[in-house]
């Protein structure tokens, strides 16, 4: 039922690739609440999501699992791609075969019922990865947040990115694996939508989770970089121009291709059919990567009605 239906919904979305308007504000920001007075006390526990997130041990086994799965995976598709000799393509003149399969990275244009990837040639490899809750924790930010819960602040984010590249940690599993690819050679890519203005202070902070070095416009590439905009796909195509990109990582939908943020409205609902589409649905845990976050993000709009569909609700009567 699942194959018959789903292509057929997708091709009444808007599927088209291009960037969302105000990415940032979707990605990282949070349902509206009211301010707190500056006088309230601090909550006497933790908010639920947060606890979960950043506390408790399985949403770090989900997260060393997601990593664990990208370096198996990695580490398969170099192997595949190695000739007689042990040298990858990248290693070899161009046309000689066997070469890398394609990117993980989407073509322009591709859509969830086709979703075409990039070919990759004979170019070098590399992973990209989003930076928040990704491959970092934003534990001094968020500690903020749950001592006095705010409405989305764009300014208030920016102070947390200038000031607070001292405060994070990395995700579980994310030092372990990203020293495992470049152990095998692979370039460690972070592609974000934090500003191009803290870029010194945004390659600090990934220094400091324990995640390496990173440089703006070769390994960190930022909100507006390449293209203007704050969706992504500009940036993973120039990314791909220059990197057979054998896997993708990240915490939202975005993260993987624009089409999952269409402009205009977008219904949790049809969102979600998405991931299942036969094409898209092949890549998750094959060379795309998701990392578990309730905290925030395009995934906490659903309703009553998208989150239980009618005819699979219960009442209790006792």
């Amino acid at each position: 039922m699942r194959a018959r239906v789903l292509p057929a919904l997708a091709a009444t979305l808007p599927l088209a690739l291009g960037g969302c308007a105000a990415q940032r504000q979707v990605l990282l920001g949070r349902p509206s609440v009211p301010p707190v007075a500056a006088d309230a006390p601090a909550p006497s526990a933790v908010p639920p999501a947060m606890a979960w997130l950043y506390g408790s041990g399985e949403a770090a086994a989900l997260s060393e699992q997601a990593y664990n799965g990208m370096v198996r995976y990695v580490r398969d598709v170099l192997d595949r791609a190695r000739d007689r000799r042990g040298r990858l393509p990248s290693q070899r003149r161009a046309g000689t075969l066997p070469r890398w399969p394609a990117s993980a990275v989407l073509m322009p244009g591709a859509t969830a019922a086709s979703a075409e990837t990039v070919p990759c040639g004979t170019l070098p490899p590399a992973v990209v990865l989003d930076m928040d809750e990704t491959a970092v924790l934003n534990l001094g930010y968020e500690y903020d947040d749950a001592q006095a819960p705010h409405a989305w602040d764009q300014q208030r984010w920016e102070r947390w990115e200038r000031a607070g590249a001292t405060k994070v940690g990395a995700v579980p599993g994310a030092v372990a694996a990203f020293r495992a690819l470049r152990a095998m050679g692979v370039t460690m890519i972070v592609n974000t939508n934090r500003s191009a203005a803290n870029a010194d202070q945004t390659a600090q902070a990934l220094a400091n989770a324990g995640l390496g070095d990173f440089r703006h416009g070769e390994t960190l590439f930022l909100k507006g970089d390449v293209d203007g905009k704050s969706g992504k796909d500009g940036r993973r195509a120039a990314i791909a121009a220059r990197y057979c990109v054998l896997a993708l990582a990240g915490d939202q939908l975005g993260d993987f291709a624009d089409l999952f943020n269409p402009p205009g409205p977008a219904p949790a609902v049809g969102r979600r059919m998405l991931t299942a589409v036969g094409p898209i649905e092949a890549r998750w845990g094959n060379g795309w990567f998701v990392l578990p976050n309730p905290v925030y993000g395009t995934g906490l709009g659903a309703g009553w009605d998208e989150t239980f569909p009618a005819d699979k609700r219960w009442k209790d009567a006792p």
